[in-house]
């Protein structure tokens, strides 16, 4: 999970970001389910979010693994609709154009852009909540930039985004 602050410049903080583990041991499903609902609520009760964001179902090989996130999923929306939570969901290209600019941009650049935009120091549970913390970041630009007038240009851009270009 991943939260994120916009200000009114369009500049996005980190608030939270973690990772929820309920990994398979000796543990039903069910009791897994319950432990992802019980630490999402708590994120929820302790962040004050205004929405939560989702990312859109995705296929996979995997029929197994596509179902047991699919139940995942379920539980983590229905703790946010519980809380009375609007849902956003956004497709993984849409997420990778808002952080890098590239719909088809790698998870190393989309991991690079996340750590610059939020300045964050590398971490192993950063790693595993890159995805979220830039859905996160996708809904709080587009959410602020609703009704704003289309970049003209790339140097428009980078002259009203100086926060989002990263150098090396």
């Amino acid at each position: 999970y991943g939260v994120v602050d916009v200000d009114s410049s369009r500049h996005c903080s980190l608030v939270e970001y973690g990772v929820v583990e309920a990994k398979r041991r000796h543990d039903l499903l069910p009791d897994r389910l319950a432990l992802i609902f019980e630490r999402l609520c708590g994120v929820i009760e302790r962040t004050s979010p205004d929405v939560a964001v989702f990312e859109q179902v995705f296929y996979a090989k995997n029929v197994q693994s596509l179902l047991k996130l699919s139940h995942a999923r379920g539980v983590a929306m229905l703790s946010a609709s519980l809380r009375a939570l609007p849902v956003v969901e956004y497709s993984a290209l849409q997420v990778k154009q808002s952080v890098t600019g590239r719909g088809r941009a790698g998870k190393e650049q989309v991991q690079f852009m996340v750590m610059n935009m939020l300045n964050i120091q590398e971490s192993p549970s950063f790693f595993d909540a890159t995805d979220a913390l830039a859905i996160a970041i996708t809904h709080a630009l587009r959410n602020q930039t609703k009704g704003a007038p289309s970049r003209a240009s790339w140097a428009a851009f980078v002259r009203d985004n100086p926060h989002r270009i990263a150098s090396k």
